[in-house]
């Protein structure tokens, strides 16, 4: 079982963040680093633990804690959206809307609670068919859990999948 290493000073979450009408957004390479600036601007302003997290072409899942005097998790969402929203349209982006208007959050209640959370993150990819093993998804902090020793590499299995499919 992995071991999971963490700071219980403050209020975890998990997060599932969709794309309007599931378009596959984070395809596009400009728009995975509008996120990824969007996210680091974000955290400068308000901090917060990236527990795990993996981008997926049309939605993400995350799990954050937050400082321990502080559980504004929605206006850290909404800094991410805008500034990516801006900096898309300022690379020539199509749209918006770019976001489902709602998102999902649950509170972390326990270790086992967080536990699944973060393998169902991790396993993600997998699940939904886009890769034949976690370990090759890119966007995803499970590669971050097995440089720390949490996972093994080969951690999640392997699918086989039927020709054409998750070959992004």
């Amino acid at each position: 079982m992995p071991n999971y290493r963490r700071d219980y000073s403050g209020c975890t979450w998990f997060f599932t963040v969709v794309t309007h009408h599931r378009i596959p957004l984070f395809r596009d390479p400009t728009a995975r680093l509008c996120l990824g600036n969007a996210v680091r601007e974000c955290r400068c302003r308000f901090p917060f633990v990236i527990d795990a997290w993996v981008l997926l072409p049309d939605h993400m899942h995350a799990v954050w804690t937050l400082p321990e005097t502080d559980r504004d998790y929605s206006r850290r969402w909404g800094v991410i959206k805008r500034r990516f929203t801006q900096m898309l349209l300022e690379c020539g982006g199509h749209g918006p809307p770019y976001w489902q208007k709602r998102f999902w959050a649950h509170r972390i209640e326990d270790e086992t609670d967080y536990r699944h959370h973060v393998d169902y993150v991790h396993i993600n990819p997998l699940k939904h068919g886009l890769t034949d093993s976690v370990a090759t998804w890119p966007w995803s902090t499970f590669h971050r859990y097995v440089t720390t020793g949490v996972y093994l590499r080969d951690w999640g299995g392997q699918m086989v999948l039927p020709p054409g499919v998750g070959a992004e």
